[in-house]
């Protein structure tokens, strides 16, 4: 008879979601897999009950290791949580074609290939849990940020993609889509603008002072959350008795994906453009 895998993979550990996920996930007694590029960021994540693997989502033979040590420990990954990722900002035409890369590769590419690396293991035991973690901002774009959009855009799709094909397997899908989280992320998505001199250089700059803001003081930061709201999300997308398809996280989200959806693409470029100088204007 086979036994069905408890063990919970996660990547992207080292901060913010993915620490909040590990602790609270290994609080529950299952295996707790965290993961990070580097192991010795994540070591005190020990102390909290979870084990610790290194995983760069960009690199095939460190993810192939990572899932086979999973596999060999308990047959399967039970549920894995695909929660690394970043946020290169900056006007399209500035962001040099290895930063687009480096954004697809960590947020798109390496989530699809977990998914495939540990599909096999719960097809086998007729069971399993993917969470992906993608954001409010799969719903609407704001300047200064379309290739970070774009990823989560294609996250969505590939989730939905995903979620009808393997269904039959006993594998549920879950999306999650984080408002505001008072995390590193936006401190991240500012030291990723270019700082070339150009026709952008100013809005490139007001981009990353405006996320700073909206984070960090704007009245949207009220409507945030923490980490670990998102890893409430997460642990209910796991357990519970059917996979919710999709699951949005802060009033900030319920509020900004009802406000786009209420506009026209012209009203809302307006609506930004309260928000944001024009480049060129």
């Amino acid at each position: 008879m086979t036994t069905t895998s408890q063990a919970i993979l996660i990547t992207g550990c080292s901060t913010g979601i993915g620490r909040a996920t590990a602790v609270r996930l290994a609080a529950t007694g299952r295996p707790v897999y965290a993961t990070a590029r580097r192991e010795e960021t994540i070591a005190d994540l020990r102390d909290a009950g979870c084990r610790t693997l290194s995983l760069d989502v960009t690199d095939e033979g460190s993810m192939r290791a990572a899932v086979d040590h999973v596999v060999e420990q308990h047959g399967a990954v039970g549920a894995l949580v695909n929660n690394a990722g970043y946020s290169q900002s900056g006007a399209v035409e500035t962001v040099t074609p290895d930063a687009l890369r480096r954004q697809f590769e960590t947020n798109v590419f390496g989530l699809v290939r977990m998914s495939q690396l540990v599909l096999p293991g719960m097809r086998g035991q007729g069971s399993g849990r993917i969470v992906n973690i993608s954001s409010m901002g799969a719903n609407f774009t704001f300047p200064g940020g379309g290739v970070y959009h774009a990823t989560k855009y294609a996250v969505e799709a590939l989730s939905d993609a995903l979620r009808f094909e393997v269904a039959g397997f006993g594998v549920g899908v879950s999306i999650i889509q984080p408002g505001l989280i008072r995390t590193e992320f936006a401190s991240t998505a500012g030291n990723e603008i270019s700082a070339e001199d150009g026709p952008y250089a100013e809005f490139n700059a007001s981009v990353a002072a405006a996320t700073k803001e909206v984070y960090e003081k704007g009245p949207l930061a009220k409507l945030g959350g923490d980490p670990d709201d998102v890893a409430k999300a997460i642990e209910k997308a796991i357990t519970a008795r059917k996979a919710p398809i999709r699951v949005r996280v802060t009033p900030s989200a319920h509020l900004l994906v009802g406000q786009r959806r209420l506009m026209t693409a012209r009203m809302w470029d307006m609506f930004v453009g309260t928000q944001f100088k024009r480049p060129g204007a």
